[in-house]
């Protein structure tokens, strides 16, 4: 697996964290008619520990993006939202800005046989579904059999090991650690730009700075 050396989340496990924390996803590939991108819900391959992920698209997204053919770039997101300058400290020269954290993961996918994306597709509903207090499963009445397989018919089910990782976090790591802490505490109120999910991956990304212990 290549890497691209500009990336900052290094660390597989955490791109992995970032992936089961940011299941949709953006699909990217380069049509005969221009570039075209489709949004799906993805997951990390069951029993390995790289960053293979599985996955569906609907027909005829399959053939938009000639899957199984050609390379794809698969875009994972993770929390992100805007930084104030106002956040730095008074007296501080400072633009706003964008922090944000994201898994880029390409290559050419592997097609799943019917009975692998069946089973792909029941994983994924029982994964969302399950937290509810009372789960639909998708085997579960009033679906029958006849319409499970019909409505599986018509999704194309897919596994991609990447050939090639790019994975970045922009978190304020080239302030010092006091107007990072500031950062966070406003991105923790209820102010306009209140982010408790981004102040969270601030705050892992700050304890995780060189010499600071717990």
């Amino acid at each position: 697996m290549r890497q691209n050396p500009s990336f900052t989340l290094a660390d597989v496990t955490e791109m992995r964290r970032v992936i089961e924390q940011n299941p949709w996803a953006t699909i990217v590939s380069a049509s005969e008619d221009g570039q075209v991108a489709s949004h799906y819900v993805m997951m990390l391959e069951e029993g390995r520990d790289d960053l293979t992920i599985v996955g569906h698209v609907g027909r005829p997204d399959d053939r938009i993006h000639g899957m199984g053919g050609r390379e794809l770039l698969v875009v994972f997101q993770g929390p992100h939202g805007y930084v104030s300058p106002g956040w730095y400290g008074a007296g501080t020269q400072a633009v706003p800005t964008w922090n944000y954290i994201a898994v880029h993961l390409s290559g050419v996918p592997e097609i799943l046989s019917d009975e692998e994306n069946l089973r792909v597709l029941d994983r994924l509903v029982e994964r969302f579904e399950g937290r509810l207090p009372d789960p639909r499963l998708m085997w579960e009445r009033p679906n029958d059999e006849a319409f499970v397989h019909r409505l599986a018919s018509g999704t194309v089910g897919f596994r991609l090991t990447p050939t090639r990782v790019v994975a970045k976090r922009k978190l304020s790591q080239n302030k010092d650690a006091e107007t990072v802490e500031r950062v966070i505490a406003e991105l923790q109120s209820d102010g306009v730009y209140s982010n408790v999910a981004l102040a969270g991956e601030m705050r892992r990304a700050q304890d995780a700075r060189p010499g600071r212990t717990a």
